[in-house]
C-alpha cells in the first residue's frame, strides 16, 4: 500500500530520532538504520535512552553510557544510557540537601515522587542534551540516531522559563513531576539550544514507528501532534511488520493479512501528511548484525536461512486462570500491562468467566483507550455481570481545575504555566484517577471486581509514602474516605487480590512486563499469573513468515514459563476479535 523503505536510496539530516509505543520496533529499526548508513560509509553513532531498550542484546556486546565502536560494523559506534541511573543520580542530587533537615518521612515522599516515568525521561534528556549539543560530538559523526525521543510534554516543560520561586520548590500539591524540574534551572541555556536544534527540520528528523494496527497508530497519531506542538515537524512514518502477501487457504494468515490491511487504510489524515513507508514483517528474531542487515532488504527470501523447528512447549490454556481465581475465592483482580497487548478483552474474558460461574462481577477500566462497550454491543447477557468506566478526563479535569483553584491567587503567571504544565503528566492522571479507584475497589466487599488497567506500583507507592495522599484528599475534602484508607492493605492481601500481568510473546513486552512486576513488589503487591497473548505458537498456521515466528516466540513463552511467572496462561493469535458476551465466553474455554 505505501513504499517501502529503502535508506539507501534517501538521504538523512544528522540527528535521527525514533519514537513510538512500546514494542512496536523502534530499537531494531533504529538499528538496522544504523547499519545500513554505516555500510554506506557514514560515522554513525546510535544511543539508546529507552529504560526498556535492548540495545546491546540487538548488537550482543555490552554496552555503557560511554560510546564504542560496534567491531562487526566499520564506522558504526553506540552507548546505552543507563536512564534509570541517571534518574537515581538526579533523584540523590535534588533530595541530597535536605537529608538531615527534614523529617525521613518527608525525605521518603520526595525520593518515591521521584521515582516514575517523568523523572526518568528528564533525566534522560539531561544526558543525551550533551551527546546533542556537543560540538565535537556533531563533528565526528555524519549521524547520531536516537532510540526513544523525548515526549512533546517533556520538551514543552523544558521550554518554560527555569525561574522557580519559593512556592514550586517547596510545593506538596500532588503533582509528582516537579521535584526533578526544580533542579533544571541552572541548564536552560543548554535545553533551550537542544530544544532549538530538534525543531531544526534541516538538522533533525522524527521517525514515528507504529505497527500496522489501530492502537499503535493511534499512539502515533498522538505523539506527531504532541510534537509538532513544540516544533518538531520534520516527521517520517514508518509501519513496521506489515505481512506482505498471504496463504489463502491458511485462515490464520488470511485473517492476519486482512486485518494489517483495513488498519492500513484507516490511517488519520494527520498521519497521511506525512511521508509513510512500510517496513516487512520477518520471520527472524531482530538480533545480531547479520539479521539486522536484512531488515530492508525486502528483494531476498528473509525465510531461507532460518529454521521453522518448533518446539513443542505446554501451552496452558486460558480457562486454568478463570478456574484459579474462582476456587481461591478471589475479589479484586487487576489487569495489567503494557498499551497494546490486549488488557481489556483479558479483563472482559475474566469478568465474563467469573460470572458464568456464578459470581457477581463488576468490570471497570480507567484505560481512556479502552472501550468496555466494544466488547459487549449486544447488551448485557449475564445478570451477574455489571459494567463501569472511570472516565480519566474526568477525574483529572476535576484533580487540574483542584490544584489550580488552590494556587491561583498566590502565584504570578509564569508560576502558574510551571504547574499547568506539569499537570499534563502522566503522574498526574495516576493520581487523579486514584480516589475513583478506590472506591471501585471498595465494592469488593459486594461482589468480585475485575480492573482493566491499574495503577502501577510507583504510584501506589507515591501515594503510601508517609500517608502523602491522605493528606493531600483530607486538605482538600476534609476526610478521607474509608476506602483510601482500606485500599493498600486489600491489594497487598493474597487472598483478595490478583494482579494478572499480560504480554506478548516478543522481547519488549516481556521485557517491559518483567519491570512492572519488580515496580509492583516494592509496593508489596505480588502476582501469580501471566497471560502471554497472540501466540502462533498455540495456532496451526503453515504460513512460512508466521510459522517462523512461533518459532522466536517459544524463547519468550519459556522465560515467562521458568523465570517470571508462578502461573501462566497462552492464548492463540485468533482471527476473530473477541467482541460480544459468546465470543469471550468462546475466549475463556481457549
Amino acid at each position: 500500500m505505501y513504499s517501502m523503505f529503502r535508506p539507501e536510496e534517501m538521504s538523512f539530516s544528522r540527528f535521527l530520532f525514533f519514537t513510538g509505543k512500546g514494542g512496536v520496533g523502534k530499537t531494531s529499526t533504529a538499528s538496522a538504520l544504523a547499519i545500513t548508513l554505516a555500510n554506506l560509509g557514514k560515522q554513525v553513532l546510535i544511543v539508546s535512552t529507552d529504560p526498556a531498550s535492548n540495545l546491546q542484546d540487538v548488537f550482543e556486546i555490552e554496552l555503557t553510557n560511554n560510546i564504542i565502536s560496534i567491531p562487526a560494523v566499520e564506522g558504526l559506534f553506540a552507548c546505552n544510557i543507563d536512564a534509570e541511573e541517571a534518574a537515581r543520580q538526579y533523584r540523590e542530587k535534588v533530595v541530597e540537601p535536605y537529608r538531615g533537615k527534614l523529617p525521613d518521612s518527608v525525605i521518603q515522599t520526595m525520593e518515591e515522587q521521584m521515582s516514575g516515568a517523568c523523572t526518568v525521561e528528564i533525566a534522560a534528556f539531561d544526558e543525551f542534551t550533551n551527546l546533542l549539543t556537543d560540538a565535537k560530538i556533531e563533528a565526528t559523526y555524519d549521524h547520531i540516531i536516537f532510540d526513544t525521543a523525548p515526549t512533546g510534554h517533556t520538551l514543552r516543560l523544558l521550554q518554560l522559563p527555569m525561574a522557580w520561586t519559593d512556592f514550586l520548590n517547596e510545593s506538596t500539591h500532588g503533582a509528582s513531576c516537579l521535584g526533578p524540574l526544580s533542579g533544571l534551572a541552572e541548564k536552560k541555556e543548554l535545553y533551550s539550544k537542544s530544544v532549538s536544534t530538534l525543531s531544526n527540520p534541516s538538522k533533525t528528523t522524527l521517525f514515528l514507528v507504529s505497527r500496522p494496527e489501530e492502537s499503535t497508530i493511534h499512539e502515533a497519531k498522538r505523539a506527531s501532534m504532541e510534537l509538532r506542538e513544540v516544533g518538531l515537524e520534520n516527521q517520517i512514518l514508518l509501519i513496521n511488520g506489515v505481512l506482505q502477501e498471504c496463504i489463502q487457504t491458511d485462515e490464520v494468515s488470511s485473517a492476519f493479512y486482512k486485518k494489517q490491511q483495513r488498519a492500513l487504510k484507516e490511517i488519520p489524515a494527520e498521519l497521511r501528511e506525512l511521508n509513510i513507508f512500510e517496513i516487512p514483517l520477518v520471520s527472524f528474531s531482530l538480533t545480531g548484525i547479520d539479521s539486522l542487515k536484512k531488515l530492508f532488504l525486502i528483494d531476498k527470501d528473509p525465510t531461507s536461512s532460518f529454521s521453522s523447528e518448533i518446539i513443542k512447549l505446554e501451552l496452558p490454556p486460558f480457562e486454568k486462570l478463570i478456574n484459579d481465581l474462582h476456587d481461591r475465592g478471589i475479589r479484586i483482580i487487576l489487569t495489567m500491562g503494557k498499551g497494546g497487548v490486549g488488557k481489556t478483552a483479558i479483563a472482559s474474558a475474566i469478568a465474563v468467566g467469573l460470572s458464568e460461574k456464578g459470581n457477581r462481577v463488576h468490570l471497570t477500566t480507567t484505560d481512556p483507550a479502552a472501550h468496555l462497550d466494544n466488547y459487549f454491543p449486544e447488551g448485557m447477557s449475564s445478570e451477574n455481570l455489571t459494567i463501569s468506566r472511570i472516565d480519566p478526563d474526568v477525574e483529572v479535569e476535576n484533580y487540574r481545575n483542584e490544584v489550580l483553584n488552590k494556587v491561583s491567587t498566590e502565584l504570578d503567571e509564569q508560576a502558574i504555566a510551571y504547574i499547568k504544565e506539569d499537570l499534563e503528566s502522566p503522574c498526574t492522571e495516576e493520581i487523579a484517577i486514584f480516589k475513583a479507584f478506590a472506591s471501585v475497589v471498595d465494592e469488593s466487599k459486594h461482589e468480585v471486581v475485575v480492573i482493566d488497567t491499574a495503577p502501577t506500583g510507583h504510584t501506589l507507592l507515591l501515594l503510601d509514602a508517609a500517608q502523602s495522599y491522605h493528606k493531600e484528599l483530607e486538605r482538600s475534602t476534609g476526610e478521607i474516605p474509608e476506602s483510601v484508607r482500606e485500599l493498600l492493605p486489600r491489594l497487598r492481601n493474597n487472598k483478595q487480590t490478583e494482579v494478572v500481568i499480560v504480554t506478548l510473546p516478543e522481547a519488549t513486552p516481556v521485557l517491559e512486563a518483567s519491570r512492572l512486576q519488580e515496580d509492583l513488589e516494592r509496593a508489596h503487591i505480588y502476582s501469580n499469573w501471566w497471560v502471554v497473548n497472540q501466540s502462533f505458537s498455540a495456532t496451526d498456521t503453515t504460513d512460512p513468515i508466521l510459522s517462523r515466528r512461533a518459532v522466536s516466540e517459544q524463547y519468550w513463552i519459556s522465560k515467562v514459563k521458568n523465570k517470571l511467572a508462578k502461573h501462566f496462561s497462552v492464548i492463540p493469535w485468533l482471527k476473530n476479535e473477541t467482541i460480544g458476551f459468546e465470543q469471550l465466553k468462546k475466549l475463556v474455554r481457549k
